[in-house]
């Protein structure tokens, strides 16, 4: 099992996303922080070194989750930290194209909570 200590990180510009995102880790006693621009997520994972895990939104407005994953694995800071990437257009490629930006995992909205979950536990350090 997981030291559950290390926060997951979330980023999302949606707060009702957010909100359920910390309901279901909250339940699973997860430590979490959130915040809603991809610049407050790379400034929080520049200074909290400690992430276990990023929780990516990739639709967001001003700088959206691939742009932002390609900043963090071309730190020398934190590039091996897990990200799962989280988005609303689940159309044909969105997975890979996650993926080849450098995200480790995908999952799409409506979040299927157990999927999340079973993503989670592959990927939390």
């Amino acid at each position: 099992m997981h030291n559950k200590e290390k926060p997951i990180l979330i980023i999302d510009d949606d707060s009702r996303n957010i909100f359920a995102l910390e309901l279901t880790l909250k339940a699973r006693k997860f430590n979490y922080l959130s915040c809603n621009t991809a610049a407050e997520g790379l400034q929080i994972l520049r200074t909290d070194k400690a992430i276990g895990l990023v929780l990516m939104d990739m639709m967001m407005a001003e700088m959206d989750g691939y742009e932002t994953i390609r900043i963090i694995r071309a730190t020398d800071e934190y590039p091996d930290v897990p990200i799962i990437a989280v988005t609303a257009n689940a159309m044909s490629g969105d997975r890979e194209k996650c993926l080849q930006a450098g995200a480790n995992g995908y999952i799409s909205k409506p979040i299927n909570v157990d999927q999340l979950l079973d993503m989670i536990e592959k990927w939390y350090r």
